[in-house]
């Protein structure tokens, strides 16, 4: 993942831990840096599953926010 990559736009969905799949929420942000910010306070209050897309069409899985969540506080 390279700076340009952080500064560019992403949107998330957070699936909810433990309801019904059609409750997830979609929300686009002007850089992944600030989805990855948001993903992670997600995981943290409510148990949530966020899903990233970003601007170069990579997908970035729970798994993957949780591991690289410190990308985001390096600005």
């Amino acid at each position: 993942m390279t700076r340009s990559d952080l500064d560019g736009r992403a949107e998330l969905t957070i699936w909810p831990g433990h309801k019904p799949a059609h409750t997830a929420h979609g929300r686009e942000f002007p850089t992944l840096r600030d989805a990855l910010t948001a993903a992670a306070d997600a995981i943290s209050t409510s148990d949530a599953q966020p899903w990233i897309v970003t601007e170069q069409g990579d997908i970035l899985s729970p798994n993957w926010i949780r591991a690289n969540v410190g990308l985001a506080r390096g600005h």
